[in-house]
């Protein structure tokens, strides 16, 4: 039976001594982490592929360029409808921030921890409603074949007699091409009389 990937979240921060410690606090939350580091095209590349519910952007390493990569993730078509999640936001690039991007949450890694949770929670009700709908569509789908199988078992009722279509009449009988002669050419002197 096939089963979907697991959701996930696409979590971006350089490597330092400091980020195991913190994925596994992140990781705590049920959610399924992809770790990378914001680094072009390589962090766009795995969006593409892992189609993430949220993105979450550490700003420790590099401010300017972790803002830099959250605003083209916030525009992508491909990670626009993404949850976006900002950790250590300095107090100096706050304004720049909250000016570029309004939908993102700067949050602490428990705040997004409790967050994940929370998100996983509702898109495993999400797919679980929709697996029932998907299963009571085709609990009545068979039932509506098991009650057309039976109507087929009663006698139909008569149907209506068609008019026996008219008839087209045969083709006429092609005719043979008749072949002309070719016309006598110019450069033949003309008989005289």
């Amino acid at each position: 039976m096939y089963s979907p990937p697991p959701m996930s979240v696409l979590y971006l921060a350089f490597e330092t001594q400091e980020r195991p410690g913190r994925l596994q606090k992140l990781q705590k939350s049920g959610a399924h982490i992809v770790v990378a580091e914001p680094r072009w095209p390589g962090f766009f590349e795995l969006a593409k592929r892992e189609k993430p519910y949220a993105i979450a952007i550490d700003f420790s390493g590099s401010p300017s360029h972790s803002l830099e990569t959250a605003d083209y993730m916030s525009k992508a078509r491909e990670t626009k409808d993404a949850a976006l999640f900002l950790l250590r936001v300095p107090s100096d690039r706050m304004e720049a921030v909250t000016k570029r991007l309004p939908q993102a949450a700067v949050v602490t890694e428990t705040e997004l921890s409790s967050r994940l949770a929370q998100l996983e929670q509702e898109a495993e009700a999400r797919a679980r409603q929709k697996k029932e709908a998907a299963a009571a569509a085709k609990k009545a789908a068979r039932a509506a074949a098991r009650a057309n199988a039976a109507d087929k078992g009663k006698a139909a009722p008569p149907a209506k007699a068609k008019p026996a279509p008219k008839a087209k009449p045969a083709p006429a009988p092609k005719k043979k091409a008749v072949k002309k002669p070719a016309p006598a050419s110019k450069s033949r002197p003309k008989k005289k009389k």
